[in-house]
């Protein structure tokens, strides 16, 4: 406690410019953290120290699946124990949330004080709080789980969705592919080079636009697509922006002026493709609301 007083009694000694070399010599024999401490006392932190905190702790999360994939034996054993136990934790947290009301038996710890007859067989109950109904759906679509007018699509042939392209002057290289189903590039995109492209999405199966229904509102709007957010066939068409049936894409909405409980404009919302559109020529989906 005197060294600590000492410390912060030098501290203040410099801010008036006045201190001697017995302080100094006391700073000096502090260990390093508490100079860390001392600094940010006088200076505050660094301007980019919660940015780099903020990162630090993004990092992880890979550092640890980099860890876990390599860790062997006896640690391995111990390490998949804390990680499995963690994730049973998180499950629970998650079934709670997700539970409107979630009723628990109290544990019958034997009465405090004597209980009336007609409250012997009575149970006591614990009632969790309810969460609001935009926090649960902004959880749902983190996950990535909607409600869907399509909830289940049948699964597609590779052969189906590709064409063989044969390649090479004796046309021996069989390695590209001809998207045969609609698809959506965005605004800037490039070809890449014939020698190097692999999956060649043709110019008459690329769609900008989408007539999406309003299912309140019983009206069709034609609105232009985002992106496509997820294909229920493969993750690889949904990265190369295969539209099938099924497919939730991401339209945007700034036309139909719907705004947000805080009253901001909804610039973007979700819609599931209904029907096929490499058959009907034009992409027909339901607004995900």
């Amino acid at each position: 406690e005197d060294e600590m007083f000492k410390v912060e009694s030098y501290s203040f000694c410099t801010l008036l410019g006045e201190y001697t070399s017995r302080d100094r010599a006391l700073v000096d024999k502090m260990p390093q953290n508490e100079h860390i401490e001392l600094a940010r006392k006088r200076h505050g932190y660094r301007l980019d120290h919660f940015e780099r905190e903020r990162k630090k702790e993004a990092r992880m999360v890979h550092k640890r699946a980099e860890f876990l994939q390599k860790v062997k034996g006896g640690r391995a054993k111990l390490v998949a124990k804390a990680r499995y136990q963690e994730k049973a934790e998180m499950k629970k947290k998650i079934k709670a949330h997700e539970e409107k009301q979630s009723a628990k038996k109290s544990v019958d710890s034997g009465p405090k004080h004597a209980v009336p007859a007609f409250l012997m067989d009575r149970e006591n109950v614990d009632r969790a709080k309810i969460l609001s109904n935009t926090l649960k759906q902004k959880r749902k679509e983190k996950a990535g789980k909607w409600e869907v007018p399509i909830p289940k699509v049948k699964a597609m042939n590779e052969d189906e969705m590709f064409k063989v392209v044969k390649t090479g002057k004796r046309k021996s290289g069989q390695w590209k592919r001809l998207i045969n189903k609609v698809s959506f590039v965005g605004e800037n995109f490039t070809r890449k080079a014939p020698k190097y492209e692999r999956f060649i999405r043709p110019m008459a199966l690329r769609f900008k636009k989408a007539h999406v229904v309003h299912p309140e509102l019983k009206t069709t709007f034609c609105l232009p697509i985002i992106g496509v957010k997820k294909n229920p066939q493969s993750r690889m068409y949904t990265t190369l922006g295969v539209i099938t049936r099924g497919t939730i894409l991401e339209v945007n909405t700034s036309e139909l002026g719907l705004v947000t409980p805080g009253g901001k404009i909804v610039w973007g919302k979700y819609a599931q493709v209904t029907n096929h559109p490499e058959n009907d020529g034009c992409i027909n989906a339901q607004l995900l609301v």
